[in-house]
């Protein structure tokens, strides 16, 4: 904490400062521009707000690495500006660059690192900075309102070293271009949160080291491309709220090193294939929500024995739930995954993986505490059968959602073997029988919805049980007791009870004290 001095200015050997990962507030002095022979500025994740002029910069000539990131900077330069220097890294992630596109990055023909997330910048990209360097390696240009298409032009030319590309919560329009399997070297591919139309390129699969393709979130159509297994070291694939139709290419099952596939918000159909269980040994989630999957769910997917979150609802699913999800390992664990180990420390900079979790009736994204999250969602299908005992082995099971289907049965007493569980929704089911008296001891559960069944006797409105409200079983005819308005028959029995013996009471005090009186009648004049 504090502020940075203007005696830094006078340090005139001064050849790199790390100021970085403090809480220093305020200015940068512009005697900072003094510093001829600063070679490199580290001064990200502070509290630092301020304008930042030329004179800042005006003679730091040797300057190569500058690190201004996360911090309320304003960058006020002039259009025709040429800094002096040449940078090999530019992180200028969260300061205020727009909102034209910085027109003196063209002079900097040794970038390797560039990074300008979140900078407000609303224009287009334009087509000098494809050319920008040879050298480039990380592309990071996220979380801006950039406009346009991506170029159709042979960019693999001009960044033959390109690893990590990111355009993501963008204004991108248009189609990703053909020219995108020319970029070979790249390990990351992040167009999520676009508006790009169109189907997926074929020629994607020549990325050969990619790690993650994340294009989810914009209005791609078609099929998903058979080729696609050619990316054999691909870990993260987001195809999710898009417009795929068809069914799952069987070629995915090549994708052997898979962690995280999420291909939700689609129109895809046919049947979940059996393979996806056996495919995928180091598969943590599967999100195939809101699709058009039908038929029974495959038996084989308690073979996927890291996975921590299972999505399958809203689709047309049938059939009994298999018996063998208690084998589902990763989730009877009370442990917790890393994503952070998914990848290797490259591939995994800057990229955050991020996953939509429908939960406690609200719509919420995990991203750095997706590792907390270990679910299984089956909700809003055409499942049957009984309520699968088998899941209540699950120990480390956080979000347990098998609303919306025909389900039968009893929530069995082991229920209360979840004492991870926070959120548990049964509703709009066929269940029947009452309410285990045990789930009173699910001290973790914040939100349960047990609504629209054939429950009947008294709610156990004890522990946490009892800090549930009505909505939570509404729509029982035969439950009773708190907290329903509807009483039970015994309460009313117990209540008559009370009431006699209550009465029985008043009335042998009432005679007693007539006897007493009548007694006392006759002795005091005798006494007297």
């Amino acid at each position: 904490m504090g502020k940075l001095s203007n005696w830094l200015g006078e340090l005139k050997n001064l050849e790199q400062l790390d100021l970085s990962h403090n809480q220093l507030q305020g200015s940068i002095p512009n005697l900072i521009g003094n510093l001829s022979n600063l070679h490199s500025l580290n001064l990200r994740n502070n509290q630092l707000s301020g304008t930042l002029t030329e004179q800042h910069f005006w003679k730091l000539s040797n300057l190569e690495y500058l690190y201004i990131d996360s911090n309320s900077f304003r960058l006020d330069v002039s259009s025709n500006w040429t800094p002096p220097f040449q940078l090999r890294y530019l992180f200028m992630g969260s300061c205020h660059i727009g909102p034209t596109f910085p027109a003196w990055l063209q002079s900097q023909k040794d970038l390797q690192y560039l990074d300008l997330s979140n900078a407000s910048i609303s224009s287009s990209i334009p087509n000098w900075f494809w050319n920008i360097s040879s050298n480039l390696e990380y592309l990071i240009l996220s979380h801006n309102q950039l406009q346009g298409k991506l170029p159709n032009s042979n960019i693999g030319e001009f960044l033959p070293n390109l690893y990590f590309l990111s355009f993501s919560g963008n204004g991108i329009t248009g189609t990703i271009p053909d020219s995108i399997g020319h970029l070979t070297s790249l390990g990351v591919i992040d167009f999520s949160s676009n508006t790009l139309t169109g189907s997926i390129p074929s020629t994607i699969n020549n990325c050969f080291s990619l790690n993650v393709l994340d294009l989810g979130n914009n209005n791609l159509s078609g099929m998903i491309p058979k080729s696609l297994d050619q990316l054999q070291q691909l870990k993260s694939l987001h195809l999710n709220h898009n417009k795929l139709s068809g069914e799952l290419p069987s070629s995915l099952r090549n994708l052997t090193g898979l962690d995280i596939l999420d291909l939700s918000y689609n129109n895809l159909s046919g049947q979940i294939p059996a393979w996806i269980g056996t495919a995928f040994p180091n598969l943590v989630i599967l999100n195939l929500r809101s699709n058009m999957f039908s038929g029974r769910l495959p038996s084989l997917l308690s073979n996927l024995s890291s996975l921590h979150v299972l999505d399958l609802a809203q689709n047309n699913l049938m059939g009994e739930i298999p018996v063998t999800l208690v084998e589902l390992k990763a989730m009877d664990q009370d442990h917790n995954m890393s994503i952070s180990s998914l990848y290797d420390n490259r591939s995994s900079y800057r990229y955050e993986e991020r996953l939509i979790v429908i939960t406690k009736g609200l719509t919420l994204e995990y991203t750095r505490t997706l590792s907390l999250v270990v679910s299984i969602d089956l909700s809003d299908n055409n499942l049957s059968g009984e309520f699968p005992e088998g899941i209540t082995k699950l120990f480390g099971l956080m979000l347990l959602n098998l609303s919306m289907n025909h389900i039968i049965g009893r929530i069995p007493e082991s229920i209360s073997k979840l004492r991870q569980l926070s959120s548990l929704d049964l509703s709009s089911n066929k269940l029947f029988g009452s309410i285990p008296s045990s789930m009173s001891l699910l001290s973790s559960l914040g939100y349960l919805n047990l609504s629209n069944n054939n429950f009947s006797d008294k709610i156990p409105f004890i522990g946490q049980m009892s800090t549930f409200t009505e909505s939570a079983f509404a729509g029982n005819p035969n439950l009773c007791g708190a907290p329903l308005v509807k009483k039970c028959q015994d309460e009313g029995k117990d209540k008559s009870v009370e009431d006699k013996i209550d009465s029985g009471f008043v009335d042998q005090w009432f005679y007693l004290s007539i006897g007493l009186g009548f007694a006392v009648g006759i002795l005091v004049p005798y006494f007297v």
